[in-house]
């Protein structure tokens, strides 16, 4: 019988976007467990550190080196029957770290019926028919472009940023600031949806002419870009955001995009929820990920890879507000009593919990030596991992150390207790309970 508690060894992704070295701390984590796999190199790019069952980056038991799913398809009360009923033997979340140096492409992830029919179109370039929302929270600060910006923010930069202007079109241009000032919602989607395909459906040539007029402004004006940019985005933030990515990606088009887009800072701890179907952009900073398991993408630019432009601008929802509005504020987690000694230094366990079945997060701040947080049991499956500082973590007579990097599965019905050694002991555990099962607890 399979315990339920057991490290899993987890690997590391090299992506062109990764911090480098030990900067980035999805190497560090990964290589805080032994592997003949890994040994970080100073110059070499690391991404993202997978966790889950996944086939494209499987997690594997530390002890016996069989693989997460294998174990869960032998032992299906790792998952719990609700859970396995639904999902099968798969867990139905993706766990990742984070490390980003430069850009991420700017992109959406199709809902599920989308990716059914993308997958069975074009299963090279869309691996799975699942869909995959996902959630963002910052280990470091992190920037990020995330939904659609408030309309009138961009017929500002409609109007006042030229290269801009010239890509979408006087006459789009015009009939998007006219129609952002009046009532009609459905007219206002529409008219985002057709100023947003006429940029999108620049040439390339037209596109390389205007990163040249546009990054000419970018360095001249300086805070005085696009007019000193609106009030959630200064020229000054704005200026060094186009020179900044033009630097990373050249004549790509997605510098223009930025314009129609939310910029994003996050401080530890905040976080973002994507639903399918909204366009965003990672840009820097180090953060803990989790989305239904699909490794779907459809992009549109800041990247070399394989765009799909004209499937893009017909799936987005074209949803805008102001960013304030697409952070995601977490909530006291219900189920997690704290000792006197956690109370007493302010330690918190807070709950990321988004509108969907596939997952939440919980984050665990123990402050302290002797700080501890017990976990009633779940049904259903988690992962868990340290980010910060050390020590112990248990269910029933087993006992491991927990240290930065370190990687667990807390298998279905197992009560998990975290206790600090040090003074500050932070974890993040993923999980997954269908609706109405801990009633049967």
């Amino acid at each position: 019988m399979q315990v339920p508690l057991f490290r899993l060894q987890c690997g590391v992704n090299s992506y062109e976007w990764g911090k480098k070295g030990s900067q980035s701390a999805a190497a560090r984590f990964a290589a805080a467990t032994p592997s003949d796999e890994l040994s970080i190199q100073a110059d070499k790019p690391y991404a993202e550190l997978w966790m889950g069952t996944h086939p494209s980056n499987p997690s594997k038991d530390l002890k016996t080196g069989r693989t997460l799913l294998e174990l869960c398809s032998e032992n299906q009360q790792l998952l719990s029957s609700s859970v396995s009923a639904k999902y099968g033997a798969k867990l139905p979340f993706l766990f990742k770290v984070l490390s980003i140096n430069k850009g991420l492409s700017i992109q959406a992830h199709p809902n599920k019926k989308l990716a059914e029919q993308l997958h069975a179109r074009d299963p090279k370039n869309y691996p799975d028919d699942n869909h995959k929302p996902e959630m963002a929270i910052a280990i470091t600060p992190f920037e990020g472009l995330c939904g659609f910006r408030p309309l009138s923010e961009i017929a500002h930069f409609l109007e006042t940023v030229g290269p801009l202007r010239e890509l979408v079109g006087d006459e789009v241009s015009g009939e998007f600031a006219k129609i952002v000032k009046g009532n009609d919602e459905g007219g206002k989607k529409a008219v985002l949806k057709k100023a947003f395909g006429a940029l999108m459906a620049s040439s390339a040539e037209d596109v390389a002419k205007g990163i040249t007029k546009l990054i000419g402004l970018a360095k001249s004006q300086g805070a005085e870009f696009a007019s000193g940019g609106v009030e959630s985005t200064s020229g000054e933030v704005l200026s060094e955001l186009v020179t900044r990515l033009h630097g990373q990606f050249g004549e790509d088009i997605g510098i223009f995009v930025l314009f129609f887009l939310n910029f994003v800072k996050l401080q530890a701890g905040e976080a973002l929820f994507l639903v399918a179907d909204d366009i965003h952009a990672y840009l820097s900073g180090d953060i803990i990920e989790c989305m239904a398991a699909s490794d779907n993408v459809v992009r549109a630019g800041l990247t070399p890879k394989f765009k799909d432009v004209t499937t893009l601008v017909d799936m987005l929802t074209y949803n805008y507000a102001p960013i304030d509005e697409q952070k995601m504020t977490p909530t006291d987690y219900p189920y997690a009593t704290m000792n006197r000694a956690a109370y007493s230094s302010g330690s918190a366990v807070d709950l990321y919990d988004p509108p969907i079945d596939e997952f939440a997060v919980v984050r665990a701040v123990l402050k302290g030596p002797g700080a501890k947080a017990t976990f009633e049991p779940l049904e259903g499956p988690s992962i868990l991992i340290c980010t910060n500082g050390k020590g112990k973590i248990s269910v029933g007579p087993t006992v491991h150390e927990i240290r930065e990097g370190y990687v667990f599965f807390v298998g279905s019905t197992a009560e998990c207790v975290l206790e600090a050694d040090g003074d500050e002991f932070i974890t993040f555990k993923a999980f997954c309970e269908v609706e109405g099962a801990r009633e049967r607890l």
